[in-house]
């Protein structure tokens, strides 16, 4: 009985978390798409990623302690139908902004079914099952990501780019009538208070922050790559097709292995190592896709995978690591850090892009690739 309510935990965690992720990347493999059909420039159609991407870094903090006041089923039920509400109204609106803005409200309350579903799971599960469920929760994320961008590519072709919203929201409002039939209620004689320090407290320790920083210049590097690998793999030289360039994405799946490999890599060799390999790999790689081929270019992409995942589960878990209590809000702090780095890396990549093309955009990428090598550093310390 107890194996079968885990089981059941755990798939109710991977469905919401990967319907939740689905919805973020989305547009991202038919941008170019999208810009000829709304008649707008590179930088103004990427604000159909970076919008949703800014909605949950608002709601993040804000969604973490309503967990702490109110149960998970309501919080849930409002975050799944008012993200497949407005991904309905991204597929039926002719009005760019509209859409943009139907973006940016499936971004504020990705959060509740993300953020709020890992606090409710760190504060009502005992430390050995909470390490298995959250297996799942990594695994989603990853799957989910990868998701979005497959199916706003491959059903494109055959149908409309439209059509994607249709499926994910109703993906979402399943995984959301999962939870409220069978979303355990939370053994109150588990439940913890591990926020026992403010937010501001946590800012003020450099380790601490070096460490947010750190994800947030990994992800603005990653997030600002694959956003405007579609409009590179379309152009001159490559031509490739949406369902082509939908395929490349497929590297993505490298995050399942990273996560857990790394892990293992930072107990044995210590995570200020970790996080050095993971951007030396990072830096490497970005060259190898500055190459005029295909194959250089996916074999980069996967190398852009593998160094990222291997930053971001080093520098997470080199966090948790340095906390005795305030877990919590430490983890919504750097997942703030984290999406503010991707809104701002897709944004301002945009216009490096627009200027100076994809070389200048991979010039700036591996400046700010300084950041995890510099936490690598202070980690080895």
């Amino acid at each position: 009985m107890i194996n079968e309510s885990y089981f059941r935990l755990k798939l109710i965690v991977f469905a919401l978390v990967s319907a939740s992720f689905t919805n973020i990347y989305i547009t991202q493999p038919v941008l170019p798409i999208l810009q000829n059909e709304f008649s707008v420039d590179l930088v103004t159609v990427s604000f159909t990623i970076s919008a949703v991407v800014v909605g949950i870094a608002l709601s993040n903090l804000p969604f973490g302690m309503l967990i702490d006041r109110y149960p998970i089923k309501p919080i849930v039920l409002v975050g799944g139908v008012m993200v497949a509400v407005a991904g309905v109204v991204c597929a039926f609106t002719s009005n760019f902004w509209v859409l943009i803005t139907a973006r940016f409200v499936q971004g504020l309350f990705i959060p509740a079914l993300t953020t709020c579903l890992a606090a409710y799971l760190a504060k009502t599960l005992p430390v050995s099952s909470l390490s298995i469920v959250m297996g799942s929760y990594v695994s989603a994320t990853v799957l989910g990501g990868l998701g979005g961008r497959l199916l706003g590519g491959w059903i494109h072709e055959p149908l409309d780019w439209r059509y994607s919203f249709i499926t994910a929201s109703v993906f979402i409002l399943v995984a959301t009538a999962m939870a409220m039939k069978w979303l355990p209620k939370p053994d109150q004689s588990l439940i913890v208070n591990r926020n026992r320090v403010s937010f501001l407290d946590l800012l003020k320790r450099k380790e601490l922050l070096l460490l947010f920083f750190c994800g947030m210049a990994s992800f603005s590097v990653f997030s600002s790559v694959f956003n405007y690998l579609p409009f590179r793999l379309e152009g001159e030289i490559f031509n490739l097709s949406t369902e082509s360039i939908t395929l490349v994405y497929l590297v993505y799946i490298l995050g399942i292995f990273m996560g857990t490999t790394s892990g293992r890599i930072s107990n044995r060799f210590g995570s200020g190592n970790t996080l050095l390999l993971g951007s030396l790999i990072f830096g490497v790689s970005l060259l190898t896709i500055l190459l005029h081929s295909i194959i250089a270019i996916v074999i980069g992409l996967a190398g852009l995978c593998a160094g990222f995942f291997m930053i971001h589960a080093a520098a997470v878990g080199a966090l948790n690591k340095k906390l005795s209590s305030g877990h919590g809000r430490a983890n919504a702090l750097y997942v703030l850090f984290y999406y503010v780095g991707g809104g701002l890396g897709i944004t301002i990549a945009g216009f490096v892009y627009k200027v100076g093309g994809w070389n200048m955009m991979i010039l700036l990428s591996i400046v700010l690739l300084c950041v995890p090598v510099l936490t690598g550093l202070n980690e080895r310390k």
